[in-house]
Order: structure tokens, then C-alpha cells, then sequence
């Protein structure tokens, strides 16, 4: 869950991600995301991510890695098998159970890519341009990425407060005062006649 989340990746590219994509260690801790028509793209990952992978690794790889295992595989199968969306799944609404019993603002239908959604949404609160979070997002039009730009009621009211009254019929006019004239409030030299 906390890698979907701070990655913001489908859950596609999460399960088929194998351990030769992380990069941990680095300068700039990353993973190497390969997705839809092999799209390749660098997601970095923030300290509470690499110490829970760090952890997961540990516990579920040992101490000798393989670069050409899945990081998140399937016990049936062994490292060499890819973890099924049907079990991350279930697994997710049953830790979203859990958690509703906590907040009851988590879903109980709680699926990956409201995760993906949920991050997405986050990076635009955090004042993240759309063409950014469309690139991170591995979106090739910036259309499909438009349908993360839930506006929320504070938002909406913030933008509103930037507005002048729309009933007030006296609106001044801000070009005009004893200093300037239009030209000068639009930035450009005036005009000798």
C-alpha cells in the first residue's frame, strides 16, 4: 500500500516490478517504473517508503537478492511469480476493514487504484502543476490526467475569495488613476500621439 501510494503507480507496474528496478541506496532513492507500452519512468521514493522496502526486502528476500525476482511475487509460484491483483485486492479491503473501524471515511471497497487516485490528488493540493503529475502519473495525455483534478469545496472557496464582488455594477477602473494610464498598467510603453 505504501509503495502504490507514494508512487502513485497502477498496480500493474507495481506487481511487475522486479528487485533490479530499485534503487534504494542511491543518492536519490528511486525505482525505475516500467509501464504501459514500456514506458520507462524514475519515481523517487521518500524515506518512509525505502525503510518499509528496506523492511519487506529483509523479511521476504533475505539477505541475497536477486535482481530478476518480482519484489512483490506469489508464495504459490516463488519469487519468480508475479502476485495476482485478485490478492492484493483482497488483502486491501480487508486492511481497509480494519481501518474503517478506526475512520469510518476509509472505504470498505477500497481497490489500488484509489491510491493511485488518492496521490494524484494529494500532489495537486501540494500546488503540483497537472503537466508534472500527468508525466509522474506515466499518462500520455494530459486529458487522461484531467480526471484527477477533483476540486475540493475548500478549494473552490479560496479561488471564489480571489474574486471581486460580481454585484457591485461600480467597478473601478484600475488603469485609471493620476499616475499611470492603460498602457503602463498592461506593461508596455505608451504611445506618443
Amino acid at each position: 500500500m505504501i509503495v502504490i501510494y507514494s508512487t502513485a503507480t497502477r498496480i500493474d507496474e507495481i506487481l511487475s516490478l522486479k528487485i533490479a528496478q530499485l534503487h534504494l541506496d542511491a543518492e536519490k532513492p528511486n525505482v525505475t517504473i516500467i509501464g504501459k507500452r514500456n514506458k520507462i519512468r524514475t519515481m523517487y521514493l521518500l524515506p518512509k517508503a525505502i525503510a518499509h522496502l528496506k523492511k519487506y526486502l529483509k523479511e521476504f528476500h533475505g539477505d541475497n537478492l536477486n535482481p530478476e525476482a518480482y519484489v512483490f511475487y506469489s508464495r504459490n509460484v516463488g519469487l519468480h511469480g508475479k502476485i495476482s491483483q485478485t490478492t492484493v485486492n483482497k488483502q486491501l479491503k480487508k486492511h481497509a476493514k480494519t481501518a474503517h473501524e478506526m475512520c469510518d471515511e476509509v472505504p470498505l471497497d477500497l481497490h489500488a487504484h484509489q491510491l493511485r487516485h488518492a496521490k494524484a490528488s494529494h500532489w495537486l493540493e501540494e500546488g503540483m502543476n497537472i503537466v508534472q503529475i500527468s508525466f509522474l502519473l506515466g499518462h500520455e495525455q494530459l486529458q487522461t490526467t484531467m480526471v484527477y483534478m477533483d476540486i475540493t469545496l475548500e478549494q473552490e472557496l479560496k479561488a471564489l475569495a480571489t474574486l471581486e464582488d460580481e454585484r457591485d455594477k461600480k467597478v473601478s477602473k484600475k488603469w485609471k488613476n493620476e499616475k499611470s494610464k492603460l498602457a503602463k498598467f498592461c506593461g508596455v510603453k505608451s504611445m506618443k500621439q
